[in-house]
């Protein structure tokens, strides 16, 4: 590279940070907590006795797994439109991430919710707990430190999935970087710099990931 590249992508890159800090990193934390509340009730629901709940919840699951997100984020920005329901961008960014994150995490938390022994229940019921609260102080805390690292990581692929929210002009980091490539012609050198920072920012949440397992790991043990 020379000189003016360099020069590029130093000055690029707190464009880039900005994008990451307002745009990226506030798309995947509003997607990804309203994702879990989705994956909470879809994953009660496919262990509901009620056959039509579970098979409610079962083909949400199924409809969510099985079509590219980037298909669900053009259905809910250009596709709703022409029935007359128009979404602004990043709205409509936020409600495909959750909605993905929901189909997703709704099976994790149902497989950790099931790998709690099931005297767990028998023992909350004998001391005259009702099962709303057997789940929320008996059952869902230890199915969390089950949860934990598949969560972890679909927060991590979350992270990277916002650059697709580019496709519909929400201004996040990889937005931020089409645009300077496009200004500037240097397309390699600002998409590996863009590139960079989200390896940066998954490190990060990988180490802090690697950080909680263990801190969970050791109060298990204890």
């Amino acid at each position: 590279m020379d000189q003016s590249t360099w020069d590029l992508i130093l000055q690029s890159f707190p464009a880039l940070l900005s994008g990451a800090i307002k745009g990226t990193i506030p798309l995947a934390l509003v997607s990804f907590v309203v994702g879990l509340a989705i994956a909470l009730g879809v994953a009660l629901l496919r262990l509901s006795k009620v056959r039509i709940l579970s098979a409610a919840a079962r083909v949400y699951v199924s409809i969510i797994r099985g079509t590219p997100l980037l298909v669900q984020l053009f259905i809910i920005f250009y596709g709703l439109p022409s029935i007359g329901i128009l979404v602004p961008a990043w709205p409509s960014a936020a409600i495909a991430f959750s909605l993905n994150v929901g189909g997703y995490a709704a099976e994790v938390i149902r497989a950790a919710i099931l790998s709690v022994p099931r005297g767990q229940w028998e023992a909350a019921y004998t001391i005259r707990m009702s099962p709303a609260q057997t789940l929320i102080r008996v059952i869902l805390p230890q199915a969390a430190r089950v949860a934990v690292p598949p969560l972890s990581n679909t927060f991590i692929s979350l992270v990277k999935d916002t650059s697709l929210a580019s496709v519909i002009t929400v201004t996040e980091m990889f937005r931020r970087a089409q645009e300077i490539a496009a200004f500037s012609r240097e397309f390699m050198a600002i998409y590996i710099e863009a590139a960079f920072i989200y390896w940066i920012i998954c490190l990060a949440l990988s180490t802090g990931q690697s950080a909680l397992e263990r801190r969970l790991d050791r109060h298990v043990a204890n």
